[in-house]
């Protein structure tokens, strides 16, 4: 007879471990064969932003030893705010993230968020989380390494990957001091111009920047009524145009800009207030900036999200413009879905194609966000032709179906990954449904597998070291039993122990008994 639940604790006896134990060694030169110096590190995550900090954590739930290089000395100090979709607000709640998040951030409703056009979000979203968190990203960020320190993984700053190699037992990475360090895995999350996929020789096809957008936070010295009337009236035609009051005369200026200017020239204050001129008249008195950058409208995605031993992830793997808010979404939804297949790999229960799979489920979802954002881009045109497209749209999406459709688009609730026939819910995530223990999500704080059990018959015999069992014949659930992987998607629908143990294998590898 089950319990309810049961969890067998990770050992912390690793499958593939002959690395050098304690302090990290100082610079050495590698060798081949029997030469070469021990692994000190299972993975070196190049960037430690949201999408490297995040699988890190990932990678440390399964004890994975992990060290995390960030070429910035010090963090992010600018204050722009970022949007958590519903998805990831789901991940993070998934490892008990969320409450704590929630504490730096403002939920506001998930309308509106498809080029900018307003609209009501649909009614009835399927989630527990269907609102989007406005968190500063100085804020996001330090939690996020700050959880994946917690949970043991080591962050060295002011540390730049200059070059690496790889042979068939791993990464030796150089660093730009000359320093040598060596890991079974290294993962690019460097952001759009990563050093790693430029030294991996992963062609990064797409277009290049055609325009700019001016993005600061500063002080105005005209009133805030003067302000938002003249806003209101050039964002009739002009929604990349944006003065949004942070309070006492705080203001975040979003201003776009025609053309390409040399991007590794620094964004200045006249920069703004020349353009400010351009679209509006007036400069608006802007002063005091407090931060100020630029960005293009480059789109690109990688040919490759592996190559041997080095992977890529986050903006290293894709870039898009911002419209939508998907960008660091993205990324850290692809270290949830990296993750526990890299660990599984390196404690060496992962079947023969699992770490494929990354790619594969990974690969498309970074397609449709560059195409729904390419589409995005031209409905913000001020052309004749993108505006009357615009207006059309703007009238489809008063229709529940195509409102609900993109949202659920732009969120990334409505992925469904390809795992062969089967019911809907096959390959789609599981939403935060009501359990014995609490909410579902609760259970996968320790990113395992999870056999939920309506008909309390099945069991998960050999394969419960790494996937747990819950047996709750009153789960709010219209089939009988579901098998979620550690980042929550459906593996598996049925109420046959054989069939369950073949999902088992070919998700969780061979039994350990």
């Amino acid at each position: 007879m089950h319990s309810q639940f049961t969890a067998e604790p990770s050992s912390n006896d690793m499958a593939e471990r002959d690395f050098t134990v304690g302090d990290v060694p100082g610079p050495w030169s590698p060798a081949s064969g029997a030469d070469r110096a021990p692994l000190m590190f299972d993975v070196i995550i190049a960037g430690c932003g949201p999408t490297g900090a995040t699988l890190a954590a990932e990678l440390r739930l399964h004890d994975v030893r992990v060290l995390v290089l960030e070429k910035e000395t010090e963090p992010v100090s600018f204050v722009r705010i970022v949007g958590l979709h519903i998805r990831s607000l789901e991940l993070m709640a998934m490892r008990g993230l969320l409450e704590r998040i929630l504490e730096h951030g403002r939920q506001r409703p998930a309308g509106g968020l498809f080029a900018a056009i307003t609209k009501p979000a649909p009614k009835g979203l399927d989630s527990a989380h269907a609102y989007v968190l406005g968190i500063p990203q100085p804020s996001i960020d330090h939690l996020l390494e700050e959880h994946a320190i917690e949970l043991g993984a080591q962050v060295r700053r002011g540390c730049a990957v200059a070059d690496f190699e790889q042979d068939d037992e791993g990464v030796t990475v150089e660093l730009a001091n000359g320093e040598r360090l060596r890991s079974r895995y290294l993962v690019g999350c460097d952001g759009g111009r990563s050093t790693v996929r430029k030294l991996l020789g992963v062609g990064f096809p797409g277009e290049p920047s055609r325009s700019e957008t001016l993005m600061g936070e500063m002080e105005a010295g005209v009133p805030q009524e003067e302000i938002a009337a003249k806003v209101a009236e050039i964002r009739e035609t002009n929604k990349r145009f944006w003065l949004r009051s942070f309070g006492e005369g705080v203001y975040q200026v979003v201003v776009p800009v025609a053309g390409v200017s040399d991007r590794a020239e620094p964004a200045t204050l006249e920069d703004f207030k020349q353009q400010l001129r351009t679209i509006a008249g007036t400069d608006f008195g802007v002063h005091s900036p407090r931060w100020l950058s630029r960005f293009g409208d480059a789109t690109r995605l990688a040919e490759r999200y592996r190559v041997g031993r080095v992977l890529l992830a986050g903006d290293a793997a894709h870039v898009h413009p911002p419209t939508g808010g998907q960008g660091l979404n993205l990324g850290v939804q692809d270290a949830f879905n990296l993750g526990w297949k890299l660990a599984a790999q390196i404690r060496g229960w992962a079947p023969e194609t699992l770490l494929d799979t990354y790619q594969a489920e990974r690969h498309p979802v970074a397609e449709d966000v560059l195409d729904n954002t390419r589409a995005q881009m031209e409905l913000l045109s001020t052309e004749p032709g993108p505006q009357a497209v615009r207006r059309l749209l703007t009238e489809l999406m008063d229709f529940d179906e195509v409102n609900r459709y993109l949202i659920e688009k732009i969120t990334a609730i409505g992925i469904r990954y390809d795992f062969g026939a089967g019911p809907d819910l096959l390959g789609r995530r599981m939403r935060d449904i009501d359990v014995k223990q609490g909410h579902l999500y609760g259970l996968l704080h320790r990113g395992r597998g999870l056999l939920l059990d309506r008909t309390q018959r099945l069991t998960v015999g050999g394969w419960s070291d790494r996937v747990d069992y819950l047996a709750d014949p009153t789960a709010v659930l219209d089939v009988p039993c579901v098998l979620l992987r550690p980042d929550g998607h459906v593996a598996w629908i049925g109420d046959d122990q054989q069939d369950l143990d073949d999902h088992l294998s070919r998700w969780f590898g061979k039994p350990a008994n």
